[in-house]
């Protein structure tokens, strides 16, 4: 019996399929389309699809949704599409991005948190069963061009190094094409980049005018037209995934000035405009009210008035942030108009991938990086860097506070999965040539894991058997086609379980039990309580569309059942076992994840070696080390960085300045440490070698740093505090340059490639451990007298 077309299409890639062979010995009497290929192709009107991404923005930042922040191209997708206003992500960017593209929920496919976090636990080991094929896997083996652009994090930290494997890079994920980051986040004005598999450099400076997320639309747009000029009739699928509005919050002042005085009544005051804005637009009920605000932070007229002010200063940059993100998104949807294909083009723009973010503490912050190592920014120290807010001097992240208002009317935030405030975005889905109706809203409760199953049904795809030879395990979404003609459709999504750091969930028609178990800014496990003792919340959402009014005790053989149902659904997506574990986590030992570096105390890296993730070189924090590089200085004399890590907001970075041996350690560029020679080396060959003595004790600790040359003492200083956990989310460590931001303030973005020759660098890690007490001056003359 022969096979349907739809039966082809459920083991990818298509089996070639046999034809007739020739019929003549002569070529000249042979037809010559007789054995002609035809180019593979989806089934006939089969729209093109985007997918737009915005990185953590909560229900109620959007001008769409009822928020602060003027995001007009939103507000015109809406005009011509449908606004969801009960769509629900997983409170993270890793999980969030996992389900989307898979379909499938984020503890099914091994993303039970981010994958710098990964364990061995089948639903947190950050990596991508062969048996989820992605949505790009599936759109290309069907015949469409695929893109991806910007923020990926999907990839296992161990395997981002660039001797891959690269299974799991975007371009083993499906993509032919991927330009962007694999981190959680980047800078803004001076990114760490790949195409494909390559490094690359931004193609403009930051002072010549470039952003990322500009950069990342121009790349969208170059290639879709790449696309329609060579291959008109294939359809293309393009994911344009910011790492907009994500921390740092980076834009031009241009863009900040318009919300100049706009926040300065405070986030109490911006909740209740919210609101209302939202019941006029039409995305909540008339009878909705604000959720209970969370006693840990304090209400706006609490506040000093310094507090008061930086505050109001980081919320005009963030909105200034999500206009220019819009902004970005309007050109690409002009460019699609202008090709003649925003007809034809199924666009989901998802207006954040969890809720808005609380990881900038109470009081924000003008290095994220900082409190991300679990330290407090203090106000007068975020008052000294408001003149440099935004620009490249700059890494921002708001308070908690304006968190909060972010999710409007909900509670909570980003991470915390057991309320609407982190789970819950705004989404629009505009297909001018496929949904009947125009500017209207949908109330059906719907979950990222919907997204893949509606593009299949829409492309006329079956979900595939099998994808390169493995079976494939079940979508676990439903589409979202039918409520497209329809507003008042029942909803088909009815069951879904939520689960994030101990943060627990479920919904089941129309009501909600939650337990919250920690809060973002606990960032270890002191005051952690047990999950035994975690209280449960039962709400009624098709009455309380915030979940303002838990029902808990009245309703308490509800809540009994929804809290076994959350087992079952639990078990069955592999959320077990509950891990809530915080920074413990980033360590490969404690949490059971490969470690591409276990066992080694030493590395030996060459000139040209660059893009080096912090997952993958040896780890100098927190522990006894030396950099040690053989150089040959030329007859003209050398200037240049011979080894850095990190960059402008921490890192080390070992150079020759003005021909003389300089180490600088960065101290969250709030102290710069310089450890120099007081003599030029002459030309020849040289070994420069940098020791740190660690005092141990604890983590962030200080220690001692000398500098050597061929064998000799020339400099000492000391280190009074040091990096605990991560020099940066995505700069790098480079041999022979300092890529995106400069570690030292001694050169710049730019010309600081070494102008010698580097015959090689090692790193290797010390014998000793956090509580060595050894004196820093034994310990130097150990590690010196070592061969």
């Amino acid at each position: 019996m022969s096979r349907t077309p739809e039966e082809w299409r459920r083991n990818l890639p298509i089996p070639d399929v046999a034809r007739p062979g020739f019929t003549a010995l002569d070529i000249r009497d042979q037809d010559p389309a007789f054995d002609r290929k035809q180019p593979l192709r989806p089934p006939a009107n089969a729209p093109n699809v985007l997918i737009v991404l915005v990185d953590d923005m909560g229900f109620g930042a959007s001008s769409a949704f009822g928020g602060p922040c003027g995001m007009p191209t939103a507000e015109r997708l809406a005009a011509q599409g449908l606004k969801y206003t009960r769509f629900h992500t997983t409170a993270l960017c890793s999980p969030t991005r996992q389900a989307l593209l898979t379909g499938r929920n984020h503890h099914s496919v091994g993303m039970g948190l981010v994958t710098e976090m990964a364990t061995a636990a089948p639903g947190y080991n950050g990596i991508r069963p062969n048996s989820a094929a992605t949505m790009a896997h599936i759109l290309k083996y069907n015949g469409y061009g695929t893109a991806a652009f910007g923020k990926m994090h999907q990839t296992p930290p161990w395997e981002t190094s660039l001797s891959g494997p690269f299974d799991r890079w975007p371009v083993g994920d499906g993509f032919e094409k991927f330009y962007g980051f694999l981190g959680g986040e980047t800078n803004q004005w001076e990114p760490t980049l790949l195409d494909g598999t390559t490094p690359v450099l931004p193609p403009r400076r930051p002072e010549e005018g470039y952003h990322l997320s500009e950069d990342l639309v121009d790349q969208t747009i170059s290639w879709i037209q790449a696309q329609r000029a060579l291959s008109p009739d294939k359809p293309f699928f393009a994911y344009l995934s910011f790492g907009a509005t994500h921390a740092p919050h980076h834009v031009a002042p241009e863009w900040r000035e318009p919300y100049r005085g706009r926040f300065d009544d405070g986030w109490d005051a911006q909740r209740e405009r919210t609101l209302a804005q939202q019941k006029q637009l039409g995305v909540v009920p008339t009878e909705a009210e604000l959720a209970p605000w969370p006693e840990e932070v304090p209400h706006w007229d609490r506040l000093t008035d310094r507090q008061k002010q930086v505050g109001a200063a980081l919320m005009e940059n963030y909105a200034g942030f999500a206009a220019h993100t819009d902004h970005q998104v309007g050109r690409l949807v002009d460019a699609l108009t202008d090709m003649g294909v925003l007809e034809d083009t199924l666009i989901f723009y998802m207006l954040g991938d969890n809720g808005a973010s609380a990881e900038g503490g109470l009081d924000g912050t003008t290095n994220e990086l900082f409190t991300l190592n679990g330290m407090v920014d203090t106000v007068d120290d975020i008052m000294a860097g408001l003149a440099a807010l935004g620009g490249p001097e700059s890494y921002p992240h708001y308070p908690v506070g304006w968190a909060l208002a972010m999710d409007t009317p909900f509670q909570w935030t980003k991470q915390i999965a057991s309320h609407y405030g982190g789970t819950r975005n705004g989404l629009i889905v505009q297909w001018l040539g496929g949904i009947p109706r125009r500017g209207e809203v949908r109330h059906q409760w719907h979950h990222v894991i919907d997204v893949l199953p509606t593009v299949l049904e829409i492309t006329g795809l079956p979900e595939p058997y099998s994808v390169d030879g493995v079976a494939q395990r079940p979508v676990e979404g439903v589409s979202m086609l039918y409520s497209f003609a329809d507003a008042d459709a029942p909803e088909r999504h009815t069951t879904q379980y939520f689960e994030m750091f101990g943060n627990r969930g479920i919904y089941h028609q129309g009501w909600t039990a939650v337990t919250r178990h920690r809060i973002p800014w606990e960032t270890g496990a002191q005051g952690m309580r047990s999950f035994d003792e975690d209280v449960w919340e039962l709400y009624d959402t098709s009455a309380d569309w915030s979940q303002a009014h838990d029902l808990a005790r009245e309703h308490p053989d509800r809540l009994a059942r929804l809290k076994e149902q959350f087992l079952v659904e639990a078990a069955k997506y592999q959320v077990f076992p509950l891990d809530d574990r915080g920074f413990e986590r980033a360590n490969p030992e404690i949490a059971g994840r490969p470690d591409v570096l276990a066992g080694r105390t030493s590395m030996t890296l060459h000139a040209g070696m660059r893009h080096l993730q912090e997952n993958t070189v040896p780890n100098v924090k927190n522990k006894s080390h030396t950099v040690t590089a053989e150089i040959e200085v030329p007859g003209g004399g050398a200037d240049g960085v011979i080894v850095a890590q990190g960059g402008r907001f921490g890192g080390w970075s070992l150079y020759l300045h003005e021909g003389r041996p300089v180490y600088c350690y960065n101290y969250f560029g709030k102290q710069y440490v310089y450890v120099r020679a007081p003599e030029v080396l002459a030309p020849g060959p040289h070994t420069v070698r940098f020791e740190f003595a660690y005092d141990g004790g604890g983590m962030g600790k200080g220690g001692s740093g000398l500098l050597a040359v061929d064998g000799a003492k020339v400099a000492e200083a000391r280190i009074e505090a040091t990096v605990p956990f991560a020099f940066s989310a995505d700069e790098t460590l480079d041999v022979g340059t300092d890529s995106a931001s400069p570690v030292s303030a001694d050169y710049g973005s730019t010309g600081n490639s070494f102008t010698g020759a580097i015959r090689y660098v090692r790193i290797d890690i010390g014998d000793d451990d956090h509580s060595d007490l050894e004196s820093a001056e034994h310990r130097h003359h150990r590690i010196m007298t070592r061969q």
